[in-house]
């Protein structure tokens, strides 16, 4: 086997990435590893790491820019706050080029910067809070949302709050001790309120968001995930947010899951059962969200004409 598929190979195990000291290993010199780069088959991404595959997509890239700074920092090195949060899969932040890593308090912090994508820092940690995930160390699931909520803002932190409960990958029992973690920590004051609002029933960021408005205007939904079922117990549909009072459903319609045109057939033979069955389908997108009156006014609206009818 030659050394570009030996090198091929280690990458395809460490998320697209070989460092120069197993090119060496595979037979390749430090001359080769060069022309390789100024020839545009390799990207260099930090010093002694790179990607052998240059048409890497750019989901791939990311996870190599990350295996990457690990690398380069040496075995104590970890991922923190927003890179930590991506790589256990837990939702509710807009994704951005950088990669936050960290290398322990008593090693020395590089002076100058990288690459303009990474971010150093020193983070303390205790037991039991560091995990891997696929091959990469990171802060555990806990410890992450408990830093992240500290540097974000009250929709961003409950929406990463209802991700990992969601999820399964922190428990309510768990989330209770996040005061004690952030205690004394800058922004731990506005943050811990949000650890109230937390609903693992949530299923995606645009449902938080859309619960949030509805509770900062006044007409907080009664259930989520509410199963509304015909006299003789047949599912007619699940909404994402409910006045049971009313017969009011709203839907949060996120473009991953209602764009295909199976989705669309689906929500809206469930849409007709349901107005039939009486109850009034409200329907928000991420772009509702951004709009503070008009997701509660529109509920406001629907059970206004509810109450109408019942006088």
């Amino acid at each position: 086997m030659g050394p570009h598929q030996v090198l091929r190979e280690v990458a395809a195990r460490q998320d697209g990435i070989v460092t120069l000291a197993q090119a060496l290993r595979a037979g390749l010199t430090k001359d080769q590893v060069r022309q390789l780069c100024r020839s545009g088959r390799w990207q260099g991404l930090l010093r002694g790491c790179y990607v052998p595959e240059a048409e890497s997509s750019d989901s791939t890239l990311r996870r190599a820019r990350i295996r990457a700074a690990l690398a380069s920092l040496g075995s104590g090195a970890f991922a923190v706050l927003d890179t930590a949060l991506e790589l256990h899969g837990i939702a509710g932040l807009r994704r951005t080029a950088q990669v936050h890593v960290s290398v322990p308090v008593d090693s020395p912090r590089p002076q100058r910067a990288l690459a303009p994508w990474l971010a150093v820092h020193q983070v303390t940690t205790g037991t039991g809070e560091i995990a891997t995930v696929g091959g990469v160390r990171a802060t555990s699931p806990l410890r992450t949302i408990a830093d992240v909520i500290l540097r974000v803002d009250r929709y961003s932190a409950v929406s990463v709050l209802d991700s990992a409960l969601y999820q399964g990958l922190v428990t309510p029992d768990e989330l209770a001790v996040v005061p004690r973690l952030i205690r004394g920590r800058r922004g731990a004051v506005a943050a811990r309120p949000w650890l109230a609002e937390a609903d693992g029933r949530a299923q995606s960021p645009l449902e938080t968001r859309t619960r949030l408005r509805c509770v900062d205007g006044g007409v907080p939904p009664d259930a989520l995930q509410l199963e509304v079922r015909d006299d003789d117990g047949y599912l007619l549909g699940i909404g994402d947010l409910g006045w049971r009072v009313w017969r009011v459903l709203a839907e949060a319609d996120g473009r991953s899951v209602h764009d295909t045109p199976e989705a669309a057939f689906a929500d809206r033979r469930r849409q007709n059962r349901l107005v039939n069955a009486g109850w009034t389908i409200l329907r928000f997108t991420w772009q509702d969200t951004l709009r503070p009156d008009y997701i509660p006014w529109t509920v406001r609206q629907a059970i206004t004409r509810k109450q109408d009818r019942h006088r």
